[in-house]
C-alpha cells in the first residue's frame, strides 16, 4: 500500500510498514484501535508489555508534528492511558518515541513505545 507521505513541504507516495499494519496487510497482535489511534505488540519486546501506539494519519516523525496535525499525537496519548490501565499497568509506564537517524528511528511513521511490567529503571541506557 502506497500512503501520503509529506516531508519538509514536499509531498511523495511511500510504501510504509506501519500504514500496512494498520490497513491488515501486513498482520498484527492488536491491542486497541479507534478512528485516530491503532496500536499493537512490539515483534521484539523490550518489556514485558512492549506496545506500539500509532497514529492512522501518516505522520513520519515528531518532527514533522505542525499545528496541523498535532492533534495526532494527542489522540496517541489519550490511547495510550487507556492501553496501559487495559494492560494493568498500575505501577507505571513508559512512553518513548524516536526521530530521525540519530534518534533511533527505523519505521518512518510516528509512533510510541509503550513499556512496562517491570521496573525500568530512570535513565535510558545509550550504547
Amino acid at each position: 500500500m502506497l500512503c501520503l507521505v509529506i516531508l519538509n513541504g514536499v509531498r511523495e507516495m511511500s510504501d510504509c510498514l506501519f500504514c500496512r499494519i494498520i490497513t491488515g496487510e501486513i498482520p498484527s497482535q492488536k491491542v486497541y484501535e479507534d478512528d485516530y489511534v491503532f496500536a499493537f505488540r512490539d515483534i521484539a519486546p523490550q518489556a514485558p508489555v512492549h506496545i506500539l501506539v500509532v497514529p492512522k494519519e501518516h505522520i513520519s516523525s515528531a518532527a514533522a508534528l505542525r499545528p496541523e496535525n498535532s492533534d495526532a499525537a494527542a489522540k496517541c496519548f489519550e490511547a495510550i492511558a487507556i492501553i496501559a490501565e487495559n494492560e494493568g499497568l498500575r505501577d507505571g509506564f513508559r512512553v518513548i518515541t524516536n526521530s530521525g537517524e540519530h534518534g533511533g528511528q527505523t519505521v518512518f511513521h510516528l509512533h510510541f513505545h509503550l513499556m512496562g511490567g517491570k521496573g525500568l529503571g530512570s535513565m535510558l541506557v545509550v550504547g
